[in-house]
Formats: structure tokens, C-alpha cells, sequence
């Protein structure tokens, strides 16, 4: 609902409670606060300038009047809107953005003489969680910086032989006060900004020194180390030229290093299906990970040449007692098998479970029940 107001109106006065902000629509709106008894103008808005959105942020009283200066009209706009936008914000921005506002109010605080100085506002909710984000982040670049990352390898079975086959390398961080951080936090951090590209570099340098390690050691046959990789990665140019790089400089097979591509809804089908070109044009086998879950889509199979399949653990679990789970697993790898395509069933734990894939003819187990990740001294002790 529009509101009209003619010159001398009153929108807002110090001290008011913070209910609505205004968008003014047409017509200019002078913003003053009062200055030890004294009435200053803080500024002039005009169209399309917003205005009272301070007070409702913070939820704080208005400190400052503003008054029409002529016809105008304006565009109220509740708490609830500014509030929901805000709840979607990133943490990060929400907690900068606070903290100006704190400071503004602090500083005009100071001006006016009152009492509330900048030192006795306290921080809120939102601003703590942005800047614990922040130092977060601080911290793994640190991390990275001084080797702080560790990397853990997972073994793939070939179900067939019976043989380890591969790993999957699964990048792990020990926080110095935290303890081990979560990979769904950490890693979810580093994808909201550019660590993921670095940290990325970082984990296909040390699988590439990990498969040389494997073959020293006598591995046989000589194992493939999957690394998964992020849309940010995907889209970072130079990503498979630089995994060539390195397998070639290591003097290793073409096929030692493999990338997974999560399933995601902002899979960029151009983007991935470049991706595999190249990668298939330098040897290199690309999977698609956590298969059956998420946004989950045929067109991923249809539309891209992915290697393999990785089911999702969400399905092989619930196999052995639930015959819908495990038709959706012997239908998963019938489709590999007609697309040509290997399969990877996750979440193995139970002889049980790996006999199933063995009567569904299955390429590749996956699972505690295989092995659970490692570091590659522990690997290559227990060999």
C-alpha cells in the first residue's frame, strides 16, 4: 500500500519503535537527529533511496527523523520481508553488515552524548556466527599454508578378483583448539570462496605422490586414486591440464588419477560435458558420486559419458532387508552395464552386502567392511 505525504510530514521520529522501512517512490525525504539540543541534517534521500531499514535490521529505536520535504510517496516495507531476505543471507555478509550498523550507531551515539557508546553494544546472534565463519576460514588458510590438511585414503574393492583396486582420497582437517572439523563444514566453507581451488591443487599433488608411493611399494595391481572436484573446481580453467601435468612429470600411468563429480541441480551440462572430452582425451576416467540421492537425474546419464557410477550409500545399506532398495541397486548397475558404464556401490559393512554384489555383478565395492580411510603411512604399514 502506498503511502502519500505532503511537505512537513513526519515518517518517523527519534526514539520510535523500529516497525517498517520505507522505499521512497518519488519525492525527497530529509533525514536530522538532534545534537546536544541542537537539530542536524544527516542527509537528503531521494527516489529509490530506502530509508528506517537500520532500525529494523537491528531491531533498535530510530535514531534519527525523517521528514517529507515535499509531495512524496513511499513504499512501506514490513519487518517480515526484510527479516526473511536476511535469514537467506551468507552469515558472513550478514555479520559485516551488523557490524557497521553497530558501529554507525555508535559513532552517532557518541556525537549525540548519549550513553549507549559503540563499546556497550553487544554483538548479536548472526554477527558471532559470521565471525566465527570468518575466523574459520582464517584458520584453514593457515592450515593450508603450513600442511595442516591431511589426506585419508578409502579402498575401492573389484568385486570380481577380490583385489583392491583404487582409493578415494578424502581430504581431513584437525583444527588446533576443535579438534576434527566435519568435511561437510569445512569443505562447504571453502566452496562458498576461492580455498576450494588451492585446497583442491593441494589433495591432487598428494594423491599424485600417493599412487607413486603405491607402486614403489610393490602394489599390484597399480591402484587409481579418485579425488572429487566441485563446480567451482570444474569451472576453473586449466584443471585437467594441470592433473596431466602432474601424472606425466610422477612418469605415471595416465589412468592414476580418476575425478568424481558430485551430483548437484546446478550441474552445468555444457561445463561437465567438456570436462569429460578432455579428461577422456588424456586418459583420464571421470565418475559421478553419491548416484541416487540429491538431484538426482537420468539426464546426467543420458546427456554425459561418466566412467562410473557411485551409488549412494543411502540404498546399499537398506539392501539386504529391503527388496526396494535393493532393486533400485541391481537396477542401477543393469543400466551401468547397458551404458557401458562401471558401478561403485558405497557403504559396504557386511559380507552379506558384498555378496550381493557379487550375484549382481557389480565392479567396485566401497565401505567400512573393505576399509575405512587412512593416511597412506598407515596404508602402507598394513601392506
Amino acid at each position: 500500500m502506498r503511502i502519500h505525504l505532503q511537505a512537513g510530514d513526519v515518517i518517523f521520529s527519534e526514539g520510535d519503535a523500529p516497525t517498517t522501512a520505507f522505499l521512497i517512490e518519488s519525492g525527497e525525504v530529509e533525514i536530522s537527529a538532534t545534537q546536544h539540543g541542537q537539530r542536524i541534517v544527516l542527509s537528503h534521500l531521494s527516489p529509490g533511496d530506502l530509508l528506517g531499514e537500520m532500525a529494523v535490521i537491528d531491531d533498535a529505536p530510530r535514531t534519527a527523523t525523517a521528514i517529507a520535504l515535499g509531495d512524496c510517496m513511499l513504499f512501506p516495507i514490513d519487518r517480515a520481508q526484510i527479516t526473511e531476505r536476511l535469514s537467506k543471507t551468507d552469515p558472513i555478509i550478514r555479520s559485516l553488515m551488523e557490524g557497521q550498523l553497530k558501529r554507525y550507531r555508535g559513532a552517532l551515539a557518541a556525537m549525540q552524548g548519549k550513553r549507549d557508546k559503540l563499546s556497550e553494544i553487544s554483538e548479536t546472534p548472526s554477527e558471532q556466527l559470521g565471525i566465527g565463519k570468518i575466523r574459520l576460514e582464517t584458520h584453514l588458510r593457515e592450515a593450508l599454508v603450513n600442511d595442516g590438511l591431511d589426506v585419508r585414503y578409502q579402498p575401492l574393492l573389484h568385486v570380481a578378483s577380490g583385489r583392491i583396486a583404487g582409493y578415494e582420497a578424502l581430504v581431513r582437517w584437525t583444527h588446533p583448539e576443535r579438534g576434527a572439523i566435519s568435511p561437510m563444514e569445512f569443505v562447504a566453507l571453502a566452496e562458498e570462496t576461492s580455498l576450494i581451488v588451492p585446497i583442491g591443487e593441494y589433495v591432487f599433488d598428494t594423491a599424485c605422490k600417493a599412487v607413486t608411493r603405491f607402486i614403489d611399494s610393490g602394489a599390484d595391481p597399480k591402484p587409481f586414486i579418485a579425488v572429487n572436484v566441485s563446480a567451482r573446481q570444474l569451472g576453473h580453467p586449466g584443471l585437467i591440464e594441470r592433473i596431466v601435468a602432474r601424472v606425466d612429470a610422477a612418469g605415471l600411468p595416465r589412468g592414476s588419477l580418476k575425478i568424481e563429480i558430485t551430483e548437484s541441480q546446478a550441474l552445468n551440462y555444457g561445463l561437465v560435458a567438456d570436462v569429460i572430452e578432455l579428461c577422456h582425451r588424456h586418459g583420464i576416467k571421470v565418475a559421478l558420486d553419491d548416484f541416487g540421492t540429491g538431484y538426482s537425474h537420468l539426464s546426467h546419464m543420458h546427456r554425459l559419458a561418466f566412467d562410473t557410477i557411485k551409488v549412494d550409500q543411502a540404498f546399499s545399506r537398506a539392501m539386504v532387508d529391503d527388496p526396494r532398495s535393493l532393486a533400485i541397486v541391481e537396477a542401477i548397475v543393469h543400466m551401468g552395464k547397458a551404458l557401458g558404464t562401471e558401478v561403485v556401490v558405497e557403504g559396504i559393512e557386511t559380507e552379506e552386502m558384498l555378496a550381493i554384489l557379487r550375484r549382481l555383478g557389480c565392479d567396485y565395492a566401497q565401505g567400512y567392511l573393505i576399509g575405512k580411510p587412512q593416511t597412506l603411512d598407515e596404508l602402507l604399514g598394513a601392506a
